[in-house]
């Protein structure tokens, strides 16, 4: 399914939900979501369906999406913007945005260390072979 454009309304997201699984529902959902995000297929910017209408296409109590809704909301995958709907961050992928943090900080001890940057990078060329 593709993703509507960018401020139309998605009646269902290419999300399964499995409720034979021992999974919850919506951490299936969350990772569901967060996946999307990472394939490219939700880019930042898109609007995603309102709790109700996600509730009703996958068969879930709207509690068990709005769950969902707020805990990537609070990961930063989403944001909420009232009556507009909530749509995917513009920082979109949390676990890049991590990788960026996790980069910054290591330049920053490198170069407070007084190492160049081709150390920095002779550094990561080593821990990653090791």
């Amino acid at each position: 399914m593709s993703v509507p454009p960018e401020g139309s309304t998605a009646d269902r997201l290419p999300v399964v939900v499995d409720h034979a699984s021992a999974i919850p529902p919506f951490e299936q959902l969350r990772l569901g979501i967060v996946a999307l995000v990472r394939d490219g297929q939700l880019p930042a910017g898109s609007k995603i369906p309102t709790v109700r209408t996600l509730a009703m296409s996958l068969r879930l109590a709207p509690n068990t999406v709005a769950r969902a809704y707020r805990e990537l909301e609070q990961q930063g995958v989403i944001e909420t913007q009232g009556r507009r709907g909530s749509f995917i961050a513009s920082t979109g992928d949390p676990t890049r945005d991590s990788a960026g943090r996790a980069a910054t900080e290591y330049v920053a001890a490198i170069r407070k260390l007084g190492l160049s940057d081709d150390d920095a990078v002779q550094f990561v060329r080593s821990a990653i072979r090791a």
